[in-house]
């Protein structure tokens, strides 16, 4: 019988570009040293659902908890553990079982700069990678593969769920707005196209406060109302760029 896994895709903004979280491994086969990267996961435990496993897995890693967190899909190729020669390598060596193994991803979404905990990690092998030089990075098993479906659910349900304000600080100018848009779809907008865009958003709501500590000219600070959104959601929302 398969073995079921979770992993957890972390997707974290620092206010310039979109990273992910992946954990090293280090891997000597036939004497030759290989070094990869991973995302974090585990097996499921005989007490766990997926959920309580994926919550696990964050707060070992990051220390949080009640972060927005959503499932993918299943992985269950047969060859998924045995892509690379140092695959069945590292997993004999940790004890895992050799035997097939079906993962179910979960993607989160921080802001790094609000979880400093998160952005600095305790944990050594530990690493934030930007997204979009990802394609210069060794990456273990099928978690490339995870990382494009990942990536892609995240582009489309930013586009029919607020789902940008769970990556930005509580208290957010707009164009940090703009900032995740278009590192997540990997484009330029243009300011003006946008704000129109959000003009008429009732749960964007305006501050009396404005940026510090800036070098440019202060902007005006938003925050986002869930109450609003709730209230006042329809199911034709449409944020397609």
């Amino acid at each position: 019988m398969p073995n079921v896994s979770v992993d957890s895709v972390i997707f974290g903004f620092d206010s310039v570009q979109l990273n992910v979280l992946l954990v090293g491994r280090s891997v000597v086969h036939n004497g030759v040293k290989y070094h990869d990267w991973k995302f974090p996961g585990d097996l499921i435990r005989k007490d766990e659902d997926l959920d309580t496993a994926a919550k696990r897995i964050l707060q070992e890693l990051t220390g949080l908890q009640n972060v927005y967190m959503k499932q993918l899909k299943a992985f269950g190729s047969l060859d998924r553990l045995k892509r690379h020669p140092q695959d069945m390598v590292w997993l004999r060596a940790i004890d895992h079982p050799e035997e097939r193994v079906i993962t179910i991803p979960y993607y989160s979404l921080l802001n790094l700069s609000k979880n400093t905990e998160a952005a600095t990690m305790l944990n050594s092998n530990a690493r934030w990678f930007p997204v979009n030089q990802i394609s210069t990075v060794p990456i273990a098993f099928d978690h490339a593969e995870i990382l494009d479906f990942a990536l892609e659910r995240l582009r489309n349900e930013l586009r029919t769920q607020p789902l940008a304000f769970e990556l930005l600080p509580v208290k957010f100018s707009l164009g940090q707005l703009q900032k995740i848009y278009e590192v997540v779809f990997g484009k330029s907008l243009d300011k003006r196209n946008f704000r129109k865009k959000i003009a008429n958003l009732n749960y964007l709501v305006p501050l009396n406060e404005y940026e510090t500590g800036v070098s440019h000219r202060p902007a005006k600070l938003f925050m986002f109302s869930r109450d609003i959104y709730q209230k006042t959601k329809t199911e034709n929302f449409d944020f397609t760029l």
